[in-house]
């Protein structure tokens, strides 16, 4: 195809369909209940607040290209080797990088199903083939995974927790999925939710990252640190993974006050304690009314909720989307994940989900008809 200039985008630029995000406004609301994004409930930690406005004075300066002080915050936090860490504008840069690296026309990029819709996206952006591989009730499915590896198999992308169905595998399983790759295949570990989880069986990525040459674990600050905004993220990979990311990204992708914010939030544990506190209560008590309407739920370990709908018109997930809008509550449609009949509903404040449940119940009871 050509575009109106006359120039020619490479091969599939055009077969990739735009991400859309979760919506951020209802009509005639002016403070709609948002709960389309998986976005934090309670905010950021004060102290990151402090950190970003700090800076006000300084964003005339370039900030370090390195990330110097964040990272080694980072590897104070989490225990890890600071040269190890990359930081990027939010995980999505990351996954974008790790694609440049390491795939291109010819090759194939595996993911899990019904998961983060940027790794079709991305992968078809440096012209290689995305895969997506049946899921298993939900979940991350690992025997199909390996049978779909073949010589053109270049990197694997696993969310785990699950973006959008909130299941996870546990570590057994995903050193299980990686025994089986050859050492030519990346795995990358996508663990943007894996500060909600609370599973003596789960692990992010950091000890698989350590003792093998291809794999990479990807974190963000944009969900229980509340930074979306900021779009910051980190990877933590072997040192040749880690110099090849150096190599690609920007000299200077991760901005001053976004790495001031991020070091303030790790530092805040008081808050990242109340913001799993609060997620875990949340999440348990409103998956406990969505069932209790007859609503059909993922066990989720994040910080939604997938909720499937009937097949009845008048109560789908299109209808229930339509009323709870009309309600001023945004939650997100899931179609374009190959789930048409589900919402994924982010944990908001208590008010909210209260407020979320009481409009569902009557929904689904008829009322609103």
């Amino acid at each position: 195809m050509m575009v109106e200039t006359g120039l020619v985008p490479r091969p599939g630029i055009m077969d990739i369909a735009p991400y859309v995000g979760g919506e951020a406004k209802a009509p005639g609301v002016e403070r709609p209940i948002r709960l389309a994004s998986n976005e934090s409930a309670l905010g950021p930690s004060s102290k990151a607040i402090a950190a970003y406005r700090a800076l006000a004075g300084e964003i005339h300066r370039y900030p370090d290209g390195n990330a110097q002080e964040l990272r080694d915050a980072l590897a104070t936090r989490h225990g890890l080797d600071p040269a190890r860490i990359v930081c990027g504008a939010g995980s999505d840069e990351l996954i974008t990088l790790l694609l440049r690296c390491f795939a291109g026309p010819g090759d194939e990029v595996l993911y899990s199903r019904h998961s983060f819709l940027m790794y079709a996206i991305n992968a078809r952006a440096v012209g290689a083939s995305p895969v997506a591989v049946p899921q298993r009730e939900l979940t991350t499915d690992v025997d199909a995974l390996l049978a779909r590896v073949t010589e053109r198999t270049r990197v694997i992308f696993i969310a785990n927790p699950n973006n959008p169905t909130g299941t996870y595998i546990g570590a057994q399983e995903l050193a299980r999925l990686h025994a089986g790759l050859p050492p030519s295949v990346l795995l990358a570990i996508d663990a943007a939710y894996a500060e909600f989880v609370n599973r003596n069986d789960y692990e992010p990525g950091v000890a698989l990252a350590n003792r093998a040459g291809n794999v990479v674990m990807l974190r963000t600050f944009s969900k229980i640190y509340a930074l979306a905004a900021l779009r910051l993220g980190w990877a933590y990979c072997p040192p040749a993974i880690a110099d090849l990311l150096n190599r690609v990204r920007s000299p200077f992708n991760v901005g001053a006050p976004a790495q001031a914010a991020g070091i303030a939030a790790l530092e805040d544990t008081e808050w990242f304690d109340k913001a799993r506190a609060h997620n875990e209560r949340w999440l348990a008590w409103f998956s406990d009314r969505l069932r209790a309407l007859g609503l059909a739920l993922t066990p989720s370990v994040a910080n939604f909720v997938l909720a499937r709908f009937p097949d009845d018109p008048g109560r789908n997930a299109d209808a229930a989307f339509a009323f709870l809008q009309s309600r001023g509550i945004l939650t997100r449609p899931m179609g374009a994940y190959g789930l048409p009949q589900h919402l994924r509903i982010t944990v908001g404040t208590g008010r909210e989900m209260e407020t979320v449940a009481a409009a569902l119940a009557e929904f689904m009871s008829g009322a609103a008809s």
